[in-house]
Formats: structure tokens, sequence, C-alpha cells
């Protein structure tokens, strides 16, 4: 699949599970679609930067800890979003471990749905 559709596609799904927690969650609030939109893209952004770099950079940490600090490196990505974003706030450390399970859940069946689709395009050689 090209880049842009992809890229859009990442953004549906970042909004979508910023929806879902905002539902879920009562310390997560979020007002208005400019601030989901504008949201998902920071979300997105630091996820694909971000997060990588610090991924790398704290990989001994992150295995030493048997995979915790990885969390705290997605609170703090979802932290910069809310930082970011106006009109999007969250309350409470809990509040930001369900929300950060909320986005990876949302995330991974996303991903699913899409994996499936491209492989139902794909022309067999059977």
């Amino acid at each position: 699949m090209p880049f842009v559709p992809r890229l859009i596609i990442a953004w549906a799904i970042n909004l979508a599970a910023l929806w879902a927690a905002n539902a879920l969650w009562d310390g997560v609030h979020i007002k208005g679609w400019t601030a989901y939109l504008l949201g998902s893209a920071v979300l997105g952004v630091a996820n694909a930067i971000l997060k990588t770099i610090l991924t790398v950079l704290t990989l001994p940490l992150i295995i030493v800890t048997f995979g915790f600090f990885y969390l705290v490196i997605n609170i703090a990505m979802v932290a910069l979003a809310a930082w970011i974003t106006p009109d999007f706030s969250i309350r409470g450390f809990w509040t930001y471990v369900g929300t950060v399970v909320v986005i990876w859940a949302v995330n991974w069946i996303g991903g699913q749905v899409v994996g499936d689709v491209e492989r139902a395009r794909r022309p067999r050689l059977i």
C-alpha cells in the first residue's frame, strides 16, 4: 500500500483509539474534532519518531525491566500528545496506563484489519 493511504489509515486508527479512551476513562478529556485530529497527529508523529529513538536508546533498560520501561515510553508519548494538543488532558497515572492499553488494543485491531485487507488484495500465485 502506498505511503499516503497508510498514513491516513494510521491517523484514523489513532483518532479512533483516542475516542475510545475518552469514552472509557473519566480522566481523559478531549473536546472537539480539532483536538482529536491534532492529538492523533501528534501521537502518530511522536510514536514514529521519538518513540523509536527512545526505544533504541533505552533498550538495555527495557530488557532489564522485562519491558516495563516500554510502558513508560508509551505513557510519555501520550503525555506529549496531551501536552501539545489544546483541549486534550489526562488526569492520573492509572488513567495514562489505561489510555495506553486502549490505544495499543485499538491499534492492534486496526493493524489486523488493514493487514487482512492488504492480504485479500494481493494476487494469488496458485
